[in-house]
């Protein structure tokens, strides 16, 4: 089939959440000018950029007690800061947990039970049991075609590895198994990697 977006797909669910996949997750945590802590999941999240190591992700809608945004995209344009907690197969619960459309007030730390450790160079929290977490100051917020539609790009000004995801030298995947977002209400886990080189490679 072949269908263009401004008519509609004439299906009952958009495939479009469901042709670029997987998507890796980025567990947003930032802090607002009240020091209040807020903590949620977004599946347009990518790294984009090696040196200096640059982020971003795309906030898509809104909350009634958040003019136009959500609360990651609020706080974010408060302290112009904010940081990525990867999500493994054991934080899932947590993280599903973290993605509910929660009043402005709600800690979701709090919430989910997890244990948040202070970041080093920045004002924000982060999810301690994460088997990495960036430290972002932002460098842009652009607003995207759409209502609501808003991304944030960050630079990764620290790095935090949680130890035994470190295996000879190597951020070891496998040791925590990373979580991706296919379509509709679709995850999985990345539990079969394989290497492959590229042509021209030692």
């Amino acid at each position: 089939m072949f269908y263009r977006p401004e008519n509609g797909h004439g299906l009952p669910h958009n495939p479009f959440n469901a042709i670029v996949t997987p998507r890796p997750i980025g567990w947003i945590s930032t802090r607002g000018a009240d020091g209040s802590d807020n903590l949620a999941p977004y599946s347009f999240f990518n790294a984009v950029a090696y040196v200096p190591p640059q982020v971003m992700f795309a906030s898509t809608g809104t909350k009634p007690d958040r003019e136009g945004t959500k609360d990651s995209v609020a706080n974010i344009r408060e302290t112009g800061v904010f940081c990525v907690n990867i999500v493994s197969k054991a934080l899932l619960p947590a993280m599903n947990t973290s993605s509910g459309p929660w009043p402005r007030d709600t800690d979701e730390f709090t919430l989910t039970g997890l244990a948040r450790e202070a970041c080093e160079t920045i004002a924000c929290a982060r999810v301690a049991e994460a088997p990495a977490a960036l430290e972002c100051r932002v460098t842009q917020i652009v607003p995207l075609l759409g209502r609501s539609n808003t991304m944030v790009i960050g630079e990764v000004t620290g790095i935090h590895l949680r130890d035994d995801c470190l295996v000879d030298g190597r951020f070891a995947y496998e040791t925590f198994t990373p979580v991706g977002r296919l379509g509709y209400r679709d995850y999985a886990f990345v539990d079969d990697p394989f290497e492959l080189s590229r042509p021209g490679e030692a």
